[in-house]
């Protein structure tokens, strides 16, 4: 646990780590239903049982956030988006936060070296089959739309396997690493009480 703990903070300081998402064949339904999600919009808000909930969750990870993102309005809109999104594919939202760090470092423009951009790292070609021309993968709300949908995606096909749809999301289905990294940054970076920052599960629509 303490190598994985010293392998995440490293990890803060790196270019983008994605691999490649492999472009895999879409049915007709899957492609129409992913290009659904990915089309809605939506104002992004953040999903609690109640508003104080909501302002207790802002305030702690946006006090951890801080650091890697210093203008306040930016880090707020970020974090909303994140947690809307994120709810709206029924993915808990510290995952989501884990594995942008891990991908990304929080870097909106990132672009790792198999062309995979923006915070959570989408290949380009899921614009290609599911989007429109005119989506913009470095726009905050369409790059962490696409990445949600996308590992919601991975984890209908892996029947709920965090894990080994990590690996899809990642281009290393099989191997730990990536997955051990993102759990990592996850549980030690961005855990929350379950009892205050479950988000509801919202189906794709």
């Amino acid at each position: 646990m303490h190598k994985l703990i010293i392998l995440v903070a490293l990890l803060i300081s790196l270019p983008a780590h994605a691999g490649a998402q492999s472009e895999e064949p879409l049915s007709a339904s899957v492609q129409a239903a992913l290009h659904k999600t990915v089309s809605d919009g939506a104002a992004p808000r953040l999903v609690f049982a109640s508003t104080t909930d909501a302002n207790i969750w802002m305030a702690e990870m946006s006090q951890r956030l801080e650091k890697r993102m210093p203008d306040r309005k930016v880090r707020q809109d970020f974090l909303k988006t994140v947690h809307y999104e994120a709810s709206r594919a029924g993915l808990d939202p510290q995952m989501v936060l884990g594995l942008i760090q891990v991908e990304s470092g929080f870097k909106k423009y990132a672009v790792s070296s198999a062309g995979a951009r923006g915070y959570m790292q989408v290949m380009p070609f899921w614009v290609k089959n599911i989007g429109t021309p005119d989506q913009n993968l470095f726009h905050i709300r369409t790059n962490l739309r696409y990445g949600c949908t996308i590992l919601r995606h991975y984890l209908d096909i892996e029947k709920g396997d965090l894990y080994r749809a990590l690996g899809r999301y990642n281009g290393s289905l099989g191997r730990p690493e990536y997955p051990n990294l993102v759990i990592g940054a996850w549980r030690n970076g961005w855990a929350y009480p379950s009892k205050i920052g479950k988000a509801a599960s919202a189906p794709l629509s």
